[in-house]
């Protein structure tokens, strides 16, 4: 058996990892080397959070026993991983060989596991996701209803926050899967392009938008808006969007609920941004009016995030396929504007 593209020889079980001969760097030779799961699965958070105390409080394990974990590596390797310091700890160019491979063997892991048990035919239990509000107004309702056709005896537990929130309660395993928008790489997240996202302007009906006739984003200059505060995502996208073709926003209002944002647009305080399918069945009564916004196009990368370094069950990417499978039928029917990766 091959790992991945790397070809090194190897052997696991849930518990251990053998390799047989691999050479991590010319200068790095291991042969007959046995490393547990769980070092490399402390290699990773380590190292992306550059401190012990930080991986500990991520992963519910007490500091002391991942710090033996990360000797016990580096004594086995014969190299340190890390270097100390009062700030933390900064990985080495041999701790950064390391991690590479780490992080395609627990990715190979998991490949191994779902060759084995995609093929069972049910699914009980409760798969617990995490969405973006936006998000949640979209696919909430379609996504329970594609469970329970499928797989009636499996619950689903959603909760909705902001992309961050939902990016750390991946790693603390309080999420199985995330919908969320175009979080940086991690090693300790397996990342899935889902599609590109556009916005459209959004206003009261009496603003007679209209998704047939585009609005040019310079002519915002002159709008009075409804928008998230400056640490939100979108708000990020129309600043960006705005610097370009040069002109400041006048933001009148800054909400970030997005049942807020809607009420104060539908009550004349201001129009704001929002992807379509989050508002379309409101557009289409009449309660609000949209249209594209073109030179330029504001728009973001939706994806789904699950864990690299631990298990994803079968039922978690049952999820994740039926999220893909309904955001592609939105797309074609012009209900969420955008496309596809």
């Amino acid at each position: 058996m091959q790992c991945g593209s790397c070809g090194i020889p190897w052997v696991a079980d849930a518990f251990t990892l053998t390799l047989l001969s691999t050479h991590i760097a010319p200068s790095l030779t291991l042969t007959g080397l046995v490393m547990d799961v769980v070092q490399l699965k402390t290699l990773i958070h380590v190292a992306e959070l550059g401190s012990l105390s930080k991986a500990s409080d991520r992963l519910h394990i007490a500091q002391p026993a991942l710090s033996r974990q990360i000797r016990l590596l580096e004594k086995e390797l014969g190299t340190y991983l890390f270097d100390r310091h009062g700030r933390g700890m900064e990985i080495t160019d041999a701790g950064r060989e390391v991690l590479a491979h780490a992080t395609r063997i627990m990715e190979e892991m998991e490949s191994i596991r779902s060759s084995v048990v995609g093929g069972k035919s049910s699914f009980r239990g409760t798969v617990v996701i995490g969405t973006t509000p936006t998000v949640a107004e979209i696919v909430t309702v379609p996504l329970v209803r594609k469970i329970r056709e499928a797989h009636p005896n499996l619950a689903v537990r959603f909760s909705s926050a902001f992309s961050g929130y939902l990016l750390d309660w991946v790693q603390r395993g309080e999420l199985e899967l995330a919908i969320s928008y175009d979080p940086q790489p991690l090693h300790t997240l397996r990342i899935v392009p889902v599609m590109m996202e556009n916005l459209l302007l959004v206003g009261p009906a009496s603003a007679n938008l209209r998704i047939d006739t585009p609005v040019s984003f310079e002519s915002l200059a002159e709008q009075q808006l409804v928008l998230p505060s400056p640490r939100h995502g979108l708000r990020v996208i129309m600043d960006n969007c705005a610097r370009e073709v040069g002109i400041k926003l006048k933001t009148s209002v800054e909400a970030d609920s997005f049942g807020a944002m809607i009420d104060l647009v539908r009550n004349g305080f201001g129009l704001t941004a929002l992807p379509l399918a989050s508002i379309y069945t409101q557009v289409e009564s009449g309660m609000l009016s949209a249209a594209p916004l073109v030179d330029p196009i504001p728009m973001r990368k939706l994806v789904q995030v699950f864990p690299a370094d631990r298990r994803v069950s079968p039922a978690a990417k049952f999820v994740g396929d039926a999220f893909i499978e309904i955001a592609a039928d939105l797309v074609n029917r012009k209900i969420w504007a955008g496309h596809l990766l």
